[in-house]
């Protein structure tokens, strides 16, 4: 099989994929449960629990048996210009996971387990009673704080923002994928990608986790409840596996209520077991939570009014849902389906789909997406793109600006050839829109930051980091271990700052960078020895307000 064709067919793949004929293979229980462990933490979120694939390729034990082994493995050590980071190259899998997450992937996959309530409960913890938290805010700048994930440890570090002080580390899920704040922001909700849940109370004069509970074994997204007869009432969990809803309590995460999402795909009818949860957000104008179904294609509005007989609309939209964000009135949900490389919008008013729109580019990917009043276009909603560098730009305000609504409107090309985007981030009080590109092979282009004009939305700067920022870590086999470069951006409250991190390994600690958002200057670096692999940042005012 030529090359050429094998990395067509394992673009964006989360880890790797490997071969050889599944006769030959026997793995002891050890084995077994090490790469079980790997493939939950690189590859499950891309290429499901039961290796079906979505954004990634199906990676079920007949089609891997005719790969081959070694171009597999070149593939995972190298990386892919469609975005499939480079495992082994970076040095995040040794030579010897690689050979076994090659053997393991030909055979077949254990089942993972599912999970009740009373599973749940099992491991639920009020670990500081409501009634024993301050009364109010201990600390002056809580509403500038940000939640940093320290990915590869497990934890959460809150930041002050105007300080710049890490002023607590609280113990986290594993891989931490997400945190979303109350209504009020007081609490800052976590999940890992373990389904544990924890809330960190923001209040306190060091902020500690008061409540966590494990919800299933595999999980994505967390939100709360934000519409104003619910403010800080329920928080929800969107779980991988088993695929399922789940809704807490949102001061003691004690469970109230399972929803399955296992359901049939909206254009094949085709039954999935396999149907996640990819992403939540809450509606400030409903008693809903807007729900990406990622397999089946459909978005849910989940009417949380009455927990125990809830509302489900189901919107059929496209496959397969990954992340998206609010348009600038909060109305219209932007999605990215990046397996059909579609932006699907929802109008969360009527409870429809608005339209389907080809994205011009290769697996979008836009976190929450970027959001800009623009002087010609009107308001648009914009996203970067893992497998191709295009930032699109699409108009979202049908009422003033109908000639451009749901439109791609502009079309940006980042330097150079391939994808690597995972995040854009704006703010209305900054003129520029930073784009990332992390998962670039090229060295170059993986550790500079990709600054935007609002105005032009062309790339009018990049900003290159800094070796000294980029310190390689030495691996127990002595080889040097090198930082990956600038991830995901968060503004400070007032939008004055901008902050990304350096994506390290968890072998050494990398810093955190902090720039003007007008002049472009670096005015801080936040250099902690407890910051070990900082990833997505969070500051409490911009999400309480859904600001991107």
């Amino acid at each position: 099989m030529k090359l050429s064709k094998v990395l067509s067919i394992a673009a964006i793949a989360c880890l790797g994929l490997v071969s050889t004929a599944a006769a030959e293979i026997k793995l002891s229980k050890a084995q077994m449960d090490e790469a079980t462990e790997v493939y939950f933490d690189r590859c499950a979120g891309c290429h499901g629990m039961l290796r079906k694939g979505a954004l990634g390729p199906n990676l079920e034990p007949e089609k891997m048996k005719g790969m081959g082994t070694d171009t597999l493995k070149y593939i995972i050590h190298e990386g892919t210009p469609g975005g499939m980071p480079e495992w082994g190259k970076s040095g995040e899998l040794s030579a010897a996971q690689t050979d076994l997450m090659a053997k393991y992937l030909q055979v077949e996959a254990p089942q993972p387990p599912e999970k009740s309530l009373a599973d749940m409960k099992k491991s639920h913890k009020v670990l500081i009673p409501v009634k024993d938290r301050p009364k109010a805010p201990e600390a002056k700048n809580w509403k500038d704080y940000f939640a940093v994930i320290l990915r590869d440890v497990g934890q959460i570090a809150i930041v002050d923002g105007v300080t710049k002080d890490v002023v607590s580390v609280v113990p986290s899920g594993f891989a931490t994928h997400i945190t979303r704040t109350g209504a009020s922001g007081r609490y800052m909700y976590v999940i890992g990608r373990d389904g544990k849940a924890s809330m960190i109370d923001l209040w306190m004069k060091v902020p500690k986790n008061v409540a966590e509970i494990r919800t299933c074994n595999d999980a994505r997204a967390i939100d709360t409840s934000k519409h104003k007869d619910y403010l800080d009432k329920y928080a929800v969990v969107g779980c991988y596996w088993p695929p399922s809803i789940v809704t807490l309590d949102a001061d003691t995460l004690d469970p109230l209520k399972i929803v399955s999402t296992a359901s049939y795909t909206y254009d094949e009818n085709v039954y999935t077991r396999e149907a996640r949860v990819a992403a939540i957000i809450a509606s400030h104008d409903k008693p809903e939570w807007v729900i990406n179904i990622k397999e089946t294609g459909q978005v849910w509005l989940y009417d949380y009014s009455n927990i125990k007989n809830p509302k489900i609309t189901m919107v059929e939209a496209e496959r397969f849902l990954h992340d998206g964000g609010w348009d600038l009135s909060k109305r219209y949900f932007m999605t990215a389906a990046n397996a059909r490389n579609v932006i699907s919008v929802i109008d969360t008013k009527e409870g429809k789909l608005v339209a389907n729109i080809p994205s011009e580019g290769n697996k979008p990917h836009p976190g929450r997406g970027v959001n800009v009043d623009h002087p010609k276009y009107g308001p648009i909603w914009g996203s970067g793109h893992i497998g191709s560098n295009d930032i699109i730009f699409i108009g979202t305000d049908p009422v003033n600006h109908p000639k451009n609504a749901w439109k791609i409107v502009k079309k940006t090309k980042l330097p150079g050839d391939g994808g690597g985007n995972l995040f854009v981030k704006g703010h209305p009080n900054s003129p520029y829109i930073f784009a990332d590109r992390p998962v670039h092979p090229d060295r170059k282009l993986q550790t500079q930051i990709y600054v935007i004009d609002k105005n032009t939305l062309e790339v009018v700067k990049t900003l290159p980091i800094d070796e000294k920022y980029l310190k390689p870590a030495k691996a127990p086999n002595g080889k040097e271990v090198q930082a990956r470069g600038p991830v995901h951006f968060e503004f400070n409250a007032d939008g004055s700052e901008v902050w990304t991190s350096i994506w390290g390994n968890k072998l050494a600690a990398s810093p955190i960078l902090v720039y003007d958002s007008k002049t472009l200057k670096l005015k801080k670096v936040i250099d902690d020895k407890r910051l070990i692999t900082p990833t997505g940042k969070f500051n409490v005012t911009n999400t309480m307000n859904d600001t991107y």
